[in-house]
């Protein structure tokens, strides 16, 4: 009897661990789906870059220099001041009057980007200042030659004043002066005349000792007819008894 209940147990045991089995394969979850992927988000614009070169960079007024640029991922650029829209490469010449810094700016999806370009330009030097004339030396550095009464002689202080003059006639070749022979009030029209004329001579002739070429010297006396000095004494006829230098035109 023990032997059939045994078998009867496990009879049961095993008709219900089968219906426990079958009722889990019943009940089993459908698969659920997988959802489709996510796209990836499309990159961002890139960032626009440029740059801007001046050759050269320092100028002086009244030159030119060359702007050059180039740029990427830009749709458009410019270049100020006054230059404007540009391609995104190339290069224009420019004469700023000052010193000048130029900008390039770079725009696009991405943003924008600058770039500068300094020129220096430099005021020319200021003209020497001027020198005096031809003219105004010539008053300056000729000297006349003075005489003692009744003399044409050479004396120290003329030959100092004629060294003076060969210094300035040697410096200045284009120039050809013409010398008067002068006298003093005394004495008769036609012996100061004479008189004169020795003196301009010999003035002439110290000139052409020290290198002067005659050929550029001439020589006139005005006697006792052209004083400088119209007072009547020693002081004022010594002023007159002269060879003095005038320019020959």
């Amino acid at each position: 009897m023990n032997r059939a209940v045994t078998c009867v147990y496990r009879v049961s045991v095993i008709a219900l661990l089968a219906a426990m089995v079958f009722a889990v394969g019943c009940h089993k979850a459908k698969p659920v789906p997988t959802p489709p992927p996510t796209a990836a988000p499309a990159p961002p614009p890139a960032e626009p870059t440029v740059t801007l070169k001046a050759a050269p960079d320092t100028i002086k007024k009244g030159d030119t220099t060359t702007l050059t640029w180039s740029s990427t991922n830009a749709t458009q650029v410019t270049v100020a001041p006054e230059v404007g829209n540009v391609q995104p490469e190339g290069s224009t010449q420019v004469t700023p009057s000052d010193s000048t810094t130029y900008t390039a700016t770079a725009s696009g999806p991405g943003g924008s980007a600058t770039a500068t370009a300094r020129v220096t330009v430099t005021a020319p030097p200021p003209p020497p200042p001027a020198g005096p004339s031809v003219d105004e030396l010539f008053l300056k550095e000729v000297r006349d030659a003075f005489f003692d009464f009744n003399k044409a002689d050479i004396r120290s202080d003329a030959r100092e004043a004629l060294g003076k003059t060969a210094e300035f006639l040697r410096n200045y070749p284009q120039v050809r002066v013409t010398m008067e022979g002068h006298c003093d009030e005394r004495g008769s029209t036609e012996y100061n005349l004479a008189l004169g004329d020795r003196r301009a001579n010999a003035a002439k002739q110290y000139l052409v000792s020290l290198g002067i070429s005659a050929d550029r010297m001439t020589t006139v006396s005005f006697g006792k007819e052209k004083p400088s000095c119209g007072e009547h004494n020693e002081q004022c006829w010594q002023q007159n008894r002269r060879a003095h230098f005038v320019q020959a035109r």
